[in-house]
C-alpha cells in the first residue's frame, strides 16, 4: 500500500517527530511504501516532499498563533480571511502530493489534534472530508488539556477548534498514545480510538560504547571512576530536573555527576534554566551538575570549534543510571528509551501515564511521588548505584518486559490490524 504521514516537522528531537520516524520503519519493513509531507524537513528520509507552510515556524503559522492565542487584538474578520486563505494554500499542496504519490492511505502526525497550526488542521480535515480517503490520525495530545494555553476570545477560532481538532470524519480513525487520552476523546468527542504506546526497536543494538564515544565522559570532564547520572530529557519544567539535582545532593558522593543532555531552545525560556543553576550554586555542588547540552544533538557530529558532538544513544551508552522525575509526560520515550539502553531509572509516577500505562506492568524501578525524594529513596538509590550485578540484573528484567509492551513488534501488529480494518472496509 502507498501510504502517505503528513506532520509539520520531521527530524530533531520531539517526541513526535521521532515517533514517527518509528512509524515508518515499521510501516516500511511490513512491505508498505511511505511517502512523507512536512513542514521542516531536518532528517534523512527517503520519499520525502516539503510544503513550506505545513512549517510551525513559518512566518504566517507565527503571526496566526500570535493573533488568535497570544495578543487577540486584531480584526475577527481580518483573521477569518487570512486564516482561509492559508487553508487554501495548503490544502491545495496536500491534494497535488496525494495525487502525484498515488497515496492510497493516510496517516496525520498530532497535526489535527493541537491547534498549534490552524490553517494545517483545517486543510487536512477538508481533504478527508473531501476525498473521503482513508486516514489514521495520530494523537499525542489535545487542547483541552493545555489549560488555557489555546483559550480564545474569537468565536470563528473556537469553531475552528471546534471542527478540526480533532475532526470527527466516518473515513477517520484515531490511534492515542496512552489510555488517559482515550478515556479523554472518548469523554469529550465520543470517538473510541485505539492505544498504540510509543515503541524502540529491542532487536537493535543500542548504546553500545565504541571508538567515537569512549572519550565521552573526559570530553565532560568526568573522571574514569565518576558515577554517571544521565538527564536525557530537554530543559523544560514539567520534567522536575531540581528534583534529580537534589538527589545529587542528598547522595553526599562525590563520584556522583549529574549530566543534563538538554537545553531550553525549543522552549525559548532560559528562567528554568536560570533557577536550576541557581539551585547548583545554592547546594554548593559545583561541578557535579553539568549543563551538556552543546555537547549533544540527535546525530552525532562536531560542533564550530571541532569538538565532538554525541548523540542521546552515547549518553545512555555511559550512563549508569538515569534520573526521570517528570511531573507529566504524554507517554514518557526517555523511560523506554532506558529501558532499551539497559540502565537502571529513577522516576516520579508522572501523570497521567506512567502507573496505568507503564509501572503496573512489572518494571523495577525506584519510583515516588509528587517528586518527594524520600529518605528511603535515597537509600535504595545509592544502594543500586554501588552493585553492578543489581543493576544487571534489574536492567534485564527490564529490558524483557519493554521488548513484551513497547517494542517494533508491537506497533507492527496494531499498525497491520488499523490497515486490516481499512482493507475490510474497502471490500
Amino acid at each position: 500500500m502507498r501510504i502517505g504521514i503528513a506532520i509539520g516537522r520531521i527530524g530533531g528531537i520531539d517526541g513526535v517527530a521521532l515517533e514517527t520516524e518509528k512509524w515508518i520503519a515499521v510501516l516500511e519493513r511490513m512491505g508498505h511504501e511511505v511517502h512523507v509531507l512536512t513542514g521542516e524537513l531536518e532528517a534523512s528520509i527517503r520519499n520525502a516532499s516539503v510544503l513550506p507552510e505545513m512549517a510551525f515556524s513559518h512566518p504566517e503559522c507565527i503571526r496566526d498563533q500570535d493573533d488568535a492565542f497570544f495578543f487577540q487584538e486584531v480584526d475577527e474578520a481580518e483573521l477569518a480571511e487570512r486564516l482561509e486563505r492559508g487553508a487554501a494554500v495548503i490544502e491545495r499542496g496536500i491534494q497535488l502530493w496525494l495525487v502525484e504519490q498515488r497515496i492510497e492511505f493516510l496517516i496525520t502526525q498530532n497535526n489535527t489534534t493541537l491547534p498549534c497550526h490552524l490553517t494545517m488542521g483545517m486543510a487536512l480535515r477538508r481533504v478527508l472530508e473531501r476525498t473521503g480517503m482513508a486516514a489514521l490520525a495520530h494523537d499525542h495530545d489535545f487542547h483541552w488539556e493545555r489549560g488555557d494555553r489555546y483559550a480564545t476570545r474569537y468565536p470563528v477560532v473556537r469553531a475552528i477548534i471546534e471542527e478540526c481538532f480533532p475532526p470527527h470524519l466516518p473515513n477517520l480513525r484515531h490511534a492515542v498514545i496512552n489510555t488517559y487520552c482515550r478515556d479523554s476523546l472518548k469523554r469529550e468527542m465520543g470517538i473510541e480510538p485505539v492505544v498504540i504506546p510509543n515503541v524502540m526497536d529491542f532487536e537493535h543494538a543500542f548504546a553500545r560504547r565504541d571508538l567515537f564515544n569512549r572519550a565521552l565522559p573526559e570530553a565532560l570532564g568526568c573522571g574514569r571512576d565518576d558515577t554517571l547520572l544521565f538527564q536525557i530529557t530537554r530543559i523544560v519544567r514539567r520534567k522536575g530536573i531540581e528534583t534529580a539535582i537534589e538527589l545529587v545532593h542528598r547522595l553526599e558522593d562525590p563520584s556522583v555527576r549529574l549530566v543534563i543532555t538538554g537545553t531550553s531552545r525549543d522552549d525559548w525560556n532560559e528562567e528554568y534554566t536560570d533557577e536550576l543553576r541557581a539551585q547548583v550554586a545554592d547546594l554548593g555542588l559545583g561541578d557535579a551538575v553539568l549543563f551538556a547540552g552543546e555537547r549533544f544533538d540527535a546525530v552525532r557530529g562536531s560542533d564550530a570549534a571541532g569538538r565532538p558532538v554525541f548523540s542521546l544513544e552515547d549518553a545512555y551508552a555511559h550512563a549508569t543510571a538515569c534520573t526521570y522525575f517528570s511531573r507529566y509526560e504524554g507517554f514518557g520515550n526517555a523511560f523506554v528509551e532506558a529501558l532499551l539502553a539497559r540502565r537502571p531509572i529513577f522516576l516520579n509516577n508522572y501523570k497521567p501515564v506512567y502507573w496505568p500505562d507503564i509501572g503496573s506492568k512489572g518494571f523495577r524501578t525506584v519510583q515516588i511521588e509528587d517528586n518527594v525524594l524520600t529518605d528511603d529513596a535515597v537509600d535504595t538509590i545509592r544502594s543500586i548505584l554501588s552493585d553492578p550485578k543489581a543493576r544487571r540484573e534489574t536492567a534485564e528484567h527490564n529490558f524483557t518486559l519493554g521488548r513484551r509492551y513497547f517494542s517494533f513488534e508491537v506497533l507492527e501488529e496494531l499498525l497491520d490490524d488499523r490497515l486490516s480494518q481499512r482493507s475490510r472496509a474497502a471490500v
